[in-house]
């Protein structure tokens, strides 16, 4: 999507962070149609794509009157340095502009430094190629994503249009998403919302945590469908989409998802001697965090249409229910 655009600063916008100036100037005439995320702006706005007065320009930037500011969109990278694999998805749905499938546990999202294979990028590659080059390289297509460990609903862009309008609507929160899980302990009260900020930990940089400064806003709704002796299943509502968000939160409120060995902090291993032998057997046979991207909620890229797309929760996660409930009528 390459072009450029050049805007003149009027006394309206002084003072305004340049990367939400750009994101509302609806880019007229160039291929984007105003669908570019500030969060793909900032991204390009770091890698020199923008300048003020002839300066590269900083994401906080705030604009003065007369500004002159140049925006370079950058090409769509190609998408031949990965190699493509023949991996079974489960597809649910495809057309020009999307694909949604639900993801199994396990597959990585996107190759890393140190894995390039076995991804859901490998898989698409292999699937189709025409992938939207947005994510450069080694995220063709990928608008979001879902931890290593979790399953579920994701959408990946076929177009730069459908890229583009998809991460607007997630940068904006108007997608649905909606989780099921299986935490430790009873939530009291049942319903709520988690209101916190979300940052690198200081301790870890591996992990995520939170933080009264200085971090992301995020929220994140829950509601409890059952209860049993030690857990519960949730229903979990993403109001936004931080790195391990689901995870952070729940274990912040004191009710960590069953089997995660991140955020975990031990309970189901302390709780693992008053089990049945049925849930025992359960849970030793989950080998990631029961954590499922249930339902997933978005405004088609080309017709507009708002669109929802569920898938029930695997066998493992449903075993440890089945084995819950049965320990609860016994």
């Amino acid at each position: 999507m390459p072009g450029t655009e050049i805007f003149h600063v009027t006394i309206d916008h002084v003072g305004t962070r340049i990367d939400r100036f750009i994101e509302a100037q609806h880019l007229t005439g160039l291929p984007s149609q105003n669908l570019l995320s500030r969060t793909y702006i900032q991204k390009i706005i770091r890698d020199g794509a923008v300048t003020v007065n002839g300066k590269i320009s900083k994401p906080g930037y705030k604009i003065r009157e007369c500004d002159r500011i140049v925006l370079t969109l950058p090409d769509s990278q190609p998408l031949a340095t990965i190699q493509s694999e023949t991996i079974p998805l489960h597809i649910i749905h495809e057309d020009s502009s999307v694909i949604v499938l639900n993801k199994a546990a396990g597959m990585l999202v996107h190759p890393s430094n140190r894995v390039n294979s076995g991804t859901l990028v490998n898989a698409l590659l292999a699937h189709c190629d025409d992938l939207s080059g947005i994510g450069g390289v080694e995220r063709p297509g990928i608008v979001h994503r879902l931890d290593k460990g979790t399953s579920g609903v994701l959408v990946v862009a076929k177009t730069d249009r459908a890229h583009q309008s998809l991460s607007a609507q997630f940068e904006a929160h108007t997608t649905t998403r909606r989780y099921v899980t299986v935490v430790c302990g009873i939530p009291e009260p049942g319903t709520g919302t988690i209101d916190e900020r979300i940052a690198r930990s200081h301790r870890d940089r591996r992990k995520m945590s939170v933080v009264k400064a200085n971090g992301r806003y995020a929220v994140t709704h829950y509601h409890m469908l059952e209860s049993y002796e030690q857990f519960a299943l949730l229903q979990v509502a993403l109001e936004t989409g931080r790195l391990h968000q689901v995870r952070v939160h729940l274990s912040h409120i004191g009710h960590p998802v069953v089997g995660d060995g991140v955020y975990g902090g031990g309970q189901e291993r302390a709780l693992a001697t008053e089990l049945t032998v049925t849930v025992q057997q359960a849970l030793t046979k989950l080998d990631r965090q029961a954590l499922h991207a249930e339902t997933l909620g978005f405004n088609h890229p080309e017709t507009g249409e708002r669109r929802e797309f569920s898938v029930a929760m695997p066998g493992d996660m449903r075993r440890i229910v089945d084995a819950l409930r049965g320990e609860k009528i016994k």
